[in-house]
């Protein structure tokens, strides 16, 4: 009796020890995978249907970045194509001192160095004046070439005379326009035979007046060419180194004046005319 009820009590505990279910636990537990040991709701079947799809979802995601990118691209592409190009426009920045950059200035008018067609000279220092007599100055190397002058023209029988020689810039003023004024002479009129202050060859100590004193009445006249005098001048003024200053048809378009007569005959009074000429010509 006391063996069955052991016997009894042990079946009761194996019993107790032994899964709920053992319809479920047909196979052993440890034939079974640690993940899928807990019933059916891990089963590999589940899992592939959850793992396929991720490939397909990578690849459409990679193609729309790429769409993306290339209609980001054609936008940028067609936006440049259709904006205008704006030129900026080139600004010369080179400084007046380089030579490419700068423009070359056209030569000066001769209106612009010469008044009435006279040309501006220099009143010559009175330190460099001396007396030719009469009360006439001139300066040094042109009085002493001028009274050698008319001393051989005396000893050919020829007698010159001097009207003018040096000539300040205010008895310029007056000879100009006080007797211009007197004469009733426009200032272009009284410009053809006498020059402006400040433009005239007496300013400068080497110019002369001269007249013939047999002939008087031809002083300051064209008709002066046809006196002893002035034929003797033609042929020897150039040995004394004087010259015609205003010759028939001369460059500057003043009168003729055969009686107007200039020393040329040094550095300094060659400088004096010639530049002045030149200056004219440009």
């Amino acid at each position: 009796m006391q063996y069955s009820r052991n016997r009894e009590q042990q079946l009761s505990n194996s019993d107790r020890s032994r899964p709920a279910n053992n319809s479920a636990n047909l196979g052993k537990a440890e034939d079974i995978p640690a993940a899928l040991r807990d019933g059916d709701k891990t089963r590999p079947d589940r899992l592939k249907t959850i793992a396929v799809p991720r490939r397909p979802i990578s690849g459409i995601a990679i193609g729309l970045t790429i769409l993306a990118s290339s209609g980001a691209a054609f936008l940028v592409v067609t936006a440049l194509r259709q904006s205008p190009i704006v030129q900026t426009p080139i600004v010369n920045t080179a400084t007046s001192n380089d030579p490419v950059s700068q423009n070359p200035t056209p030569a000066q008018s001769a209106d612009t160095d010469n008044v009435l067609n006279h040309l501006p000279y220099a009143e010559a220092p009175d330190a460099e004046l001396v007396s030719i007599g009469g009360g006439y100055r001139l300066r040094k190397a042109a009085a002493a070439k001028f009274q050698a002058m008319v001393a051989a023209a005396r000893a050919s029988g020829v007698n010159i005379t001097t009207i003018s020689a040096f000539r300040s810039v205010e008895d310029q003023k007056r000879l100009f326009f006080s007797v211009g004024a007197e004469r009733g002479q426009r200032p272009t009129k009284r410009a053809e035979i006498s020059a402006p202050p400040k433009y005239s060859e007496h300013h400068t100590g080497y110019a002369v007046d001269i007249g013939d004193g047999t002939v008087p009445a031809t002083n300051l006249n064209q008709n002066f060419d046809t006196t002893p005098a002035y034929k003797w001048m033609k042929a020897n003024a150039a040995t004394y180194g004087f010259e015609l200053s205003f010759p028939k048809d001369n460059i500057q378009k003043i009168s003729y004046e055969p009686w107007h007569w200039r020393f040329v005959g040094d550095i300094n009074s060659l400088e004096t005319f010639y530049k002045a000429r030149n200056l004219n010509n440009k």
